[in-house]
């Protein structure tokens, strides 16, 4: 494959999976909705396009990392500039997003009607993981596809992994952050037990920490919680959008557990904490 590559969308996670493709060689071509975000990647040697279309125009790969569905609809199928419009139907779509799946199964049949496969490929990881190539791809879609993104995929992310067709990769993502969402809420009530109960919180954090139950994630957020600050790297404005996407899933089966869990987050954000990590949970018991 020869060629450009268009990354669109350039927050937080954008920014660094569209520097690591630049620093691996490639010719990229960036495009974001706010244009003062573009300058750093343009010193650094990207172009920038003044639309999703323009940028998509030409490229062997169009990748995607926005918020979420009604910004993935804008940058893929705005009429008159978005990506689809404008791609060769040789190239591959990439949906980096976490989406609903209703969306991504959308978009995939309009891909389909532009000739173009598309990836759903959302990433495991936050920014500390972009900025040092150790993202986990969660992949839906065909093969044929993914062996030609996979090259420029690994730019960013360590694993790339398949895990069906058009739709999984969005449904392996929405699950994975439904269960990482339980497991912080309920230490967050663990370390306000701890604390009412007058016990040393730091010394029951490592002492959970060093057995099996605690995962390496979890282990990181509960020391988070010992502490007051909680700069976002998965803020619960986003955790609450999320849930929402995975509560879509359910069929008529109750889900007390995750339903409690998307209460507590809305709580978190009646109480300002939106744009905090998803540690500032323990601040709901303070």
């Amino acid at each position: 494959m020869t060629g450009h590559v268009a990354f669109l969308g350039l927050g937080a996670m954008g920014q660094r999976m569209a520097r690591r493709l630049l620093e691996a060689g490639n010719s990229v071509v960036v495009w974001n909705r706010d244009s003062a975000k573009t300058s750093a990647l343009e010193t650094a040697g990207a172009q920038v396009a003044a639309t999703p279309g323009a940028a998509a125009n030409g490229a062997i790969l169009v990748v995607s990392m926005v918020r979420d569905d009604e910004a993935s609809r804008r940058v893929w199928c705005a009429p008159g500039d978005g990506a689809l419009a404008r791609m060769d139907e040789s190239a591959v779509a990439v949906e980096c997003s976490t989406l609903s799946r209703g969306w991504v199964r959308e978009l995939a049949d309009a891909a389909a009607k532009h000739g173009v496969s598309l990836l759903d490929a959302p990433v495991a990881g936050s920014r500390p993981q972009a900025e040092s190539g150790q993202l986990i791809h969660l992949v839906g879609g065909e093969p044929p596809a993914l062996k030609r993104a996979e090259p420029y995929l690994k730019s960013w992310s360590a694993t790339v992994l398949s895990v069906g067709p058009s739709g999984s990769g969005t449904l392996a993502k929405l699950l994975l952050n439904q269960l990482f969402a339980v497991q912080v809420a309920a230490m967050a009530e663990i370390v306000a037990s701890a604390r009412g109960a007058q016990v040393d919180v730091s010394r029951l954090i490592e002492a959970i920490g060093a057995t099996p139950v605690c995962s390496p994630a979890l282990k990181v957020a509960s020391m988070a919680m010992l502490g007051t600050n909680h700069p976002p790297q998965f803020p619960l404005e986003l955790v609450a959008k999320d849930l929402s996407y995975a509560a879509s899933l359910a069929d008529s089966t109750l889900h007390p557990i995750s339903e409690a869990v998307q209460l507590t987050v809305a709580n978190a954000l009646r109480a300002g904490l939106g744009g905090q990590n998803i540690t500032a949970l323990c601040q709901l018991y303070d």
